[in-house]
């Protein structure tokens, strides 16, 4: 009871102080890029009395105003209007998937004083709008880069967020089950009842997004599923199933856990050298804005990332107790860290794109923006570099301006695709946009 007091009044005091002591307080001392790339610095953690606190209020985009594009690079928008656009899917026809989506409204949410406060920032974030639980199709079938058709594809949907095409089938993973929907090439909405596939871990639903992707062969889905709380504060029974990526039999419904220990897994994509699975993952809070890097990595059947009991490999968090040093011992560190709090969410390898030579080969990231970090990290869109199906070099800046000069959110990037003819594809909650990022007078 005493350590939940304190967690209530460590929030009390974040949420009271967090903007008329913007200027104080634990501040960052390394820069985002040391926190990035292979071999990240990890300092030493940073917890504090009043938790950082550093929300950058959604305003949305004023008079016409749209991100700022690499040099070479051009953007429009492709869909306006939407309603909190997450996920994005693109259907072999060219056809464009937005699961316009949110927290559910029915899960049991955690209570308290934490909570409360913890939904008000969010909400202040632009993360509390009521979820639209549907999926839009747009469709650009004059080729001009401007969707010129929208429509409701599928609705009563349950926070839904990742999409894929097997065959005839659409799979989409709600926050509580994978359906699926009967599909037909060319139409723009789907009247016909889903069935569903295998139910999946609800509840808290601290993290909610539920994503997937089928394989080359289509016989298997792999599903992402988030932990219920930042480092087990829950109760690690709550965690059952959690911060995982399932496997998933689309036939049977038949599914076991693939990889473990990844606290907030979100993207998912194939890389096109080696065939490897590659995941972004968001890591844990409250220990410095320093920590911990988010990151993106290659999924190994059957590996142990970490999560709650240690992070970035095998550093120890003292704050999960009873400790694992069995499950610590062979924890695998990840491949690129991504620094810290950058909240980085949909992936998407360059293999299909025709954009200029620079971005030829390697894996594009969408970077939601940190909450919790002082100075601010993420809010933007960038690529990483590979070679021989690894990362290879510093990431670099695609699209950036989402904070305006005041640090107001006019956009948050959330997910990144490969559309049909090249261009990238990013979905923005905040601006309730898809934008399209081209070649400069291509």
């Amino acid at each position: 009871m005493a350590a939940a007091l304190d967690r209530g009044c460590r929030w009390i005091a974040a949420a009271t102080l967090a903007l008329a002591c913007a200027g104080c307080g634990e501040r960052a001392a390394l820069q985002v890029a040391d926190g990035t790339g292979p071999a990240p610095q990890l300092p030493k953690p940073n917890p504090t009395m009043i938790p950082t606190v550093d929300i950058a209020p959604a305003v949305g985009w004023r008079d016409g105003a749209r991100p700022t594009p690499a040099p070479g690079l051009a953007v429009n928008a492709f869909a306006q209007g939407l309603d909190h656009p997450r996920w994005l899917y693109v259907l072999p026809n060219g056809d464009v998937l937005v699961a316009e989506s949110n927290a559910p409204r029915s899960e049991h949410k955690p209570s308290g004083i934490k909570a409360w406060f913890a939904a008000r920032l969010m909400k202040k974030a632009g993360a509390g709008v009521a979820s639209a639980d549907r999926i839009s199709l747009l469709r650009d079938a004059d080729g001009d880069g401007t969707a010129e058709t929208r429509t409701v594809f599928l609705q009563g949907l349950h926070s839904p967020f990742g999409m894929a095409l097997i065959g005839d089938r659409l799979y989409v993973a709600n926050a509580d089950a994978v359906w699926r929907f009967p599909y037909r090439d060319g139409e723009t909405a789907i009247a016909a009842a889903g069935e569903k596939v295998t139910e999946l871990p609800a509840g808290i639903n601290h993290h909610w997004t539920k994503n997937l992707i089928a394989n080359a062969a289509g016989d298997r889905l792999y599903v992402t599923v988030g932990s219920n709380s930042n480092v087990g504060e829950n109760g690690l029974a709550a965690e059952e199933g959690r911060a995982a990526i399932w496997e998933l039999d689309p036939a049977s419904g038949e599914k076991r856990l693939f990889a473990t220990g990844l606290r907030n897994p979100n993207g998912l994509a194939w890389e096109p050298q080696t065939g490897a699975l590659w995941t972004a993952v968001n890591e844990r809070d409250e220990i410095g804005s320093d920590l911990v890097p988010d990151y993106i990595t290659s999924v190994e059947d059957g590996a142990f990332y970490g999560w709650p009991y240690s992070y970035y490999g095998q550093h120890v968090d003292a704050r999960v107790q009873p400790p694992r040093p069995d499950l610590v011992a062979k924890a695998k560190a990840p491949d690129y860290a991504l620094g810290p709090h950058t909240a980085s969410l949909g992936i998407a390898f360059s293999d299909r794109a025709k954009l200029p030579a620079a971005y030829a080969q390697g894996l594009f990231v969408g970077q939601h923006g940190s909450w919790n970090r002082k100075p601010k990290s993420g809010y933007k869109v960038i690529f990483v570099p590979f070679a021989n199906g690894t990362p290879a070099g510093p990431p670099r800046d695609v699209l950036s301006g989402f904070l305006d000069a005041s640090e107001q959110a006019q956009g948050r990037p959330v997910d990144v695709r490969i559309d049909a003819r090249g261009a990238l594809l990013v979905s923005d909650d905040v601006g309730n946009t898809v934008w399209r990022v081209t070649a400069a007078g291509g």
